[in-house]
């Protein structure tokens, strides 16, 4: 099984895109995971925020392989403990799909995007920056794939 991470967003604070790298390459034998950027809908004075993100909802679901299993990073998901985590790893594994996981923009998911998700996950009631999410969203794949390997880097 392969992973995508689908998000709104370019060019990641250098901190972040190491901390991403680092934990991409942990995944690489497990769970390889691609990046793909997708470019924020144009916001601002005399802009309409409705139509940037329907524009960025476009263009994530133009980015979606048709047989993929898709999981939506949102607010009003599901909240997992990385134990529960592990276990949907294992049930995504089982259903023998790649997986997506989607990132909105500053405003969300358009609801084309949400109608489409197969899951929604939600990271907490925290407000937290994008680019952050990609970072966090990335430790906590490794951290489910080393709890159903075994792996000692776990420590609850």
């Amino acid at each position: 099984m392969k992973a995508r991470l689908i998000a709104v967003g370019e060019r990641m604070p250098a901190w972040v895109a190491e901390g991403f790298a680092e934990y991409r390459k942990r995944l690489s034998h497990e769970l390889p995971l691609e990046l793909t950027e997708i470019k924020p809908g144009v916001r601002g004075k005399g802009r309409d925020d409705a139509r940037a993100i329907a524009d960025e909802g476009v263009a994530i679901l133009a980015a979606l392989p048709r047989d993929i299993h898709v999981v939506a990073l949102d607010g009003r998901g599901k909240l997992w403990s990385s134990e529960e985590l592990a276990a949907q790893l294992e049930q995504w594994r089982m259903g023998g799909r790649d997986i997506a996981f989607l990132i909105g923009g500053p405003d969300g998911h358009a609801p084309d995007v949400l109608a489409r998700a197969d899951q929604r996950w939600s990271l907490g009631p925290l407000t937290l920056p994008h680019m952050l999410v990609r970072l966090v969203l990335a430790e906590q794949l490794y951290r489910a794939t080393t709890l159903v390997a075994g792996h000692p880097y776990h420590r609850a």
